[in-house]
């Protein structure tokens, strides 16, 4: 950007400072969220909260498949966009 422009959007700043914290929030959230040593922590203390009767089969089990599901799938982000896994080239072809 030029310099007019950035004097331009000088009144904008506080507003691009907070969008910019809130996208550092979430995209902190979301690697937390898919961490898998914390989605592993989170699934042990389900199976606690089970065993202590803190919690229902149902409860359980809607909550073990979403923790599951995080360990199964992890989606890796670049540059915030979710990204595919890279293809390898096999004798067979691209996989």
């Amino acid at each position: 950007m030029g310099l007019l422009t950035e004097i331009l959007l000088l009144p904008l700043a506080p507003v691009r400072g907070t969008v910019w914290i809130a996208d550092q929030l979430a995209r902190e959230a979301e690697r937390q969220a898919r961490d898998p040593r914390l989605v592993q922590a989170r699934l042990a203390a389900l199976h606690r909260a089970l065993d202590e009767g803190a919690i229902d089969e149902a409860a359980f089990e809607k909550e073990e498949d979403r923790l599951l599901k995080l360990l199964e799938n992890p989606v890796r982000r670049v540059g915030g966009r979710p990204t595919t896994p890279a293809r390898t080239r096999t004798p067979e072809g691209l996989r």
